[in-house]
């Protein structure tokens, strides 16, 4: 039977090969399709734009712009709706011819830059054009990593963007690849090479991130997080764009509507900024992929910032909100470019009418150790390690998700040794930052950084320990990683890693679908990049001392 779709992006995909019929994400046929037109027509902007540059003229900031909200609405769990990813679509067309115009010379453009198609005809362009238009298993594979971590970057440089801080080299990168990924004169090892160029702007972009972040609203700290709820109706805001949060949080002062964080929403209580805002409750719910069970008894409207949102009940569809580059059908969008105030009016007044949050848990939750604060507290985790206290960090970043087999992780941080610390950024920490792990000399066994792309502190931590030791390699400090991933945040920060020098990641439940056997050999044979098994098995690995 013909394929209605492919799409293996992220780690869910069905049969860990690839979602051929719907989405496991609830991603429709003709919405994969739309994705997949969308990426090639900013791919096709892109080639536009390096032929800008290589003729000495200016590319825009609303082209950057235009390219890095485009791949974070392909991003897996962000954007359901077909008639706003059409539009973008129509858009980034209008733009590209725009721009082309005014090239010297287009004869050596890739045909993605020059091909005109009617809207009549998306749907049966884009089946040409999809993943499997690269009939090499290897050039596929490694056309795609690149491609996935250039969405996860997108989505990091578009946070930034948010809070007008730009870099021109990552958007000029960005592109360049982008539009490599149309070259069919690149070798598989051109296209490794490219692959670990990727990585690099990884942690540029990361580092931009970081530094909006950080000038915007202070490093994080130390921070103790309510879980329970209060008694006035309140907003819950999911995602990870701190701007819109900021913006929800000024126009909803004096309300008397309070405003929960969900999921990678969480760290914005580690920033001091934040703390002003005396409506700002607490966290509601865990990681993601529990929405349909979470959002129903909150009560209030539910503001999607970006991914990942899992297809609503309809019992509590007409409370769910979008903006940015999130979007679902039937579901209202709040619009507004960057640098604008958006005009949260309408989902305040529907908190108003709601009673409020239904408790489903209580207690509290310590995060906010970001790198500034490690490094504050660096004199007394360096004696930890000097006196034997503390034998090993494990690095426990990434995503959660709702397989079961993830519940591996939750019975990994049970199951690791005393004087072991986890060091952990992603939602991923919702599968043991709840459990009762202790702490070693006033050190918490869960040091949490924040968001996925805070992963950038857990190697700023890793760089200044090694540092600290006076090691020549960041692969001699007693520091493991045990990563789960999901999406395509986490294939960027996988491969910053690798930039970084960074050996013998483990990376589960599952490896990466689109990676090809050979791929993956690469990956293994150059980097020790290597899957999980039980944890019996994999505590042998991580603790030969204890086995």
């Amino acid at each position: 039977m013909e394929n209605k779709m492919f799409c293996y992006q992220c780690q869910e995909t069905a049969n860990c090969s690839g979602c051929t019929v719907s989405g496991v994400c609830g991603k429709k046929p003709e919405v994969a399709a739309m994705q997949d037109l969308l990426v090639y027509a900013t791919k096709g902007l892109s080639a536009v734009a390096q032929q800008l540059r290589a003729e000495g003229k200016e590319v825009s900031q609303e082209l950057n712009h235009r390219v890095t909200m485009n791949l974070f609405i392909t991003i897996t769990n962000a954007n359901f709706d077909n008639d706003a990813i059409i539009e973008n679509i129509k858009e980034t067309f209008a733009m590209r011819d725009a721009v082309r115009a005014t090239l010297s010379d287009s004869s050596k453009l890739p045909k993605a830059a020059t091909v005109e198609v009617a809207e009549k005809d998306y749907p049966v362009f884009a089946q040409s054009i999809g993943v499997l238009a690269t009939e090499n298993e290897d050039i596929r594979s490694l056309r795609e990593l690149i491609t996935y971590g250039l969405k996860g970057l997108a989505a990091y440089s578009k946070h930034a963007n948010a809070l007008l801080k730009d870099d021109a080299n990552v958007d000029a990168f960005i592109q360049k690849a982008l539009t490599a990924t149309l070259d069919d004169s690149l070798s598989v090892d051109d296209l490794v090479a490219l692959t670990l160029e990727t990585g690099k702007a990884g942690v540029e972009g990361m580092a931009l991130l970081d530094g909006a972040n950080t000038s915007a609203y202070g490093n994080p700290e130390i921070t103790t997080v309510n879980i329970g709820v209060r008694n006035n109706p309140g907003i819950l805001v999911s995602g990870h764009d701190l701007k819109d949060l900021e913006m929800l949080l000024d126009q909803t002062e004096g309300t008397g509507v309070d405003v929960y964080t969900h999921s990678e929403m969480l760290p914005a209580h580690y920033y001091p900024f934040f703390k002003k805002y005396k409506h700002f409750a607490g966290n509601y719910g865990n990681a993601w992929w529990k929405q349909k069970e979470e959002f129903e008894p909150f009560n209030g409207p539910i503001l999607m910032t970006t991914n990942c949102i899992v297809p609503p009940k309809d019992s509590y569809k007409d409370r769910l909100w979008t903006t940015g580059a999130a979007g679902y059908p039937g579901c209202k969008h709040i619009g507004g470019k960057y640098g604008e105030i958006k005009d949260f009016s309408a989902i305040i007044e529907q908190a108003k009418s709601c009673p409020a949050p239904t408790e489903i848990e209580t207690g509290t939750i310590v995060g906010g150790f970001a790198h500034e604060q490690v490094f504050a507290l660096a004199d007394k985790v360096v004696e930890a390690v000097k006196s034997g206290a503390i034998k090993k960090f494990v690095v426990m970043a990434g995503c959660d998700g709702r397989q079961k087999k993830r519940d591996y992780y939750t019975e990994f941080a049970k199951a690791l040794p005393k004087d072991a610390v986890i060091l952990t950024a992603g939602c991923a920490k919702y599968k043991y930052n709840k459990l009762d792990l202790g702490d070693i000399g006033g050190i918490p066994r869960v040091l949490d950084a924040g968001q996925c792309n805070d992963s950038y502190s857990l190697a700023l931590i890793a760089l200044k320990l090694k540092e600290v030791f006076g090691l020549d390699d960041v692969n001699k400090l007693p520091l493991a990683y045990n990563i789960a991933w999901y999406e395509q945040k986490a294939v960027i920060v996988l491969l910053a890693l690798l930039y970084l020098g960074v050996k013998n990641i483990h990376l589960g439940p599952t490896l990466p679908a689109f990676l090809s056997p050979n791929v993956a050999k690469v990956l293994v044979e150059n980097f020790g990049i290597a899957g999980i098994g039980t944890v019996e098995d994999d505590m042998k690995i991580f603790f030969p001392e204890t086995a």
